[in-house]
């Protein structure tokens, strides 16, 4: 992990990602702690705020992995960053005003430009470090998210306590122009940032759009263990799509009633201590273990876990066991995001990486579909756990019979052949 910091492109990359993920969860949290001050009577504008965040997921994902393919990524990555710090402005603007509506049309395009960040920056940091370092990598983009976990909520509500709205809207924008200007310092090499060459602006059209994004899929569905983790990306969808409410409802109708959104809100606390231990021990356990061994027994033990939460009768035991369940959970996040990388060539990393969103948005609104329909009229509490367990051990148990001959198929057909499909050259040009 050392040799990672010794990297300067990896450092200002890194420190850019965490100012931007900083600045986005404190003014998001403040956000909706002024939504539900200013407006109390109107609890539903918290709730479509949250849509403006995650339905531009819908509208753009199959266009930002084309354009981090064809164009600068270093360029996409500095504009999403200086266009949301403008934006972030204007919503201050319009909050002043309390024009409620523009505000919702500001979020929505910032969320919008914000889905060009990740798959450029995921690109940049593929290019910028060695294969035998995206693990430790992929660990501290974990623990850095278990930190916005832990202290995320807690940190917006302080923020709007002590500088009120306009503070923490401010802060939103100068974390966009910090990180703009870590990546606009980055030293990236060329072949990071233009993988497939130059291409014209001008030609970028629809059907060109399309055709480079049925590559992309053309290029998943031909790797059948790239197919495989993607899916897997999907199965977790569907494990945060449960937990944002199976918590709540475990505190409200079963172990806590009075008193369910103060544990609530503290089994997110011990969640986000699992992920954050889990990211200590992930890397060393992985690179102990294989990470097919550590992908599969992860997800049998935290469907044992998950059952084990269905159980239990008191709250010190669901504490716990929430606890262990995100130590579990971490290790199997790091996989999957450090795999990525090495499957994927660098021409092809845009397009795949922007189907992971969507992936697990799918996942997760099916299971927030499921629930809203079946509890609590056909199913109960624990019996929302012990669906979500036998989620998790069938994927365990179909990861089991197919991971490993997917992973030898695939170490064979590399040393015989190349592994990606070629972005088409046509209409390059400077």
């Amino acid at each position: 992990m050392k040799l990672l910091f010794r990297n300067p492109t990896f450092c200002k990359l890194f420190i850019a990602t965490f100012a931007s993920q900083l600045g986005s969860v404190v003014g998001n949290m403040a956000f909706a702690y002024y939504l539900v001050d200013r407006f109390s009577t109107r609890p539903s504008l918290a709730t479509t705020a949250e849509l403006m965040y995650s339905l531009p997921t819908l509208a753009v994902f199959w266009i930002v992995g084309v354009v981090a393919d064809r164009f600068d990524r270093k360029r996409i990555a500095v504009s999403s960053d200086w266009i949301r710090a403008g934006l972030t402005l204007l919503l201050l603007l319009f909050i002043h005003f309390d024009a409620i509506i523009a505000c919702f049309a500001i979020l929505f395009l910032r969320s919008a430009i914000s889905k060009f960040f990740g798959p450029a920056e995921m690109g940049l940091l593929q290019g910028s470090i060695a294969q035998d370092h995206y693990v430790q990598a992929s660990g501290l983009n974990q623990m850095m998210m278990s930190m916005f976990m832990l202290f995320g909520m807690s940190l917006g509500a302080a923020v709007y306590h002590f500088a009120g709205i306009e503070g923490a809207v401010l802060i939103d924008a100068a974390s966009f122009l910090i990180s703009g200007l870590l990546l606009a310092w980055g030293n990236f090499t060329e072949a990071a940032r233009l993988p497939n060459g130059r291409h014209r602006l001008k030609a970028l059209r629809l059907p060109l759009l399309l055709k480079d994004f049925g590559h992309g899929l053309s290029y998943i569905a031909q790797n059948r263990l790239l197919l495989a983790l993607i899916g897997g990306f999907f199965f977790f969808g569907i494990v945060n799509g449960v937990f944002a409410v199976l918590p709540i409802f475990a505190m409200r109708y079963k172990l806590s009633p009075d008193n369910y959104m103060v544990h609530s809100s503290l089994i997110t606390v011990f969640l986000g201590i699992g992920f954050l231990l889990g990211s200590v021990i992930g890397p060393p356990l992985i690179a102990r273990f294989s990470r097919t061994t550590v992908l599969i027994a992860g997800l049998f033990v935290t469907g044992l876990l998950i059952g084990g939460l269905g159980v239990a009768s008191r709250i010190e035991i669901y504490y716990v066991l929430v606890l262990i369940a995100g130590t579990v959970i971490a290790p199997n996040n790091i996989i999957l995001g450090s795999w990525m990388p090495e499957l994927v060539p660098p021409q092809n990393m845009g397009r795949v990486n922007a189907m992971i969103e969507p992936v697990m948005m799918l996942g997760h609104s099916l299971a927030l579909g499921v629930v809203a329909l079946a509890f609590p009229a056909w199913i109960s509490v624990s019996g929302l756990h012990y669906l979500l367990a036998l989620c998790t051990a069938t994927v365990a148990f179909l990861y089991l019979v197919t991971l490993r001959p997917l992973v030898r198929k695939l170490a064979i057909q590399s040393a015989a052949e190349p592994s990606d499909i070629p972005l088409p050259q046509h209409e390059h040009g400077l």
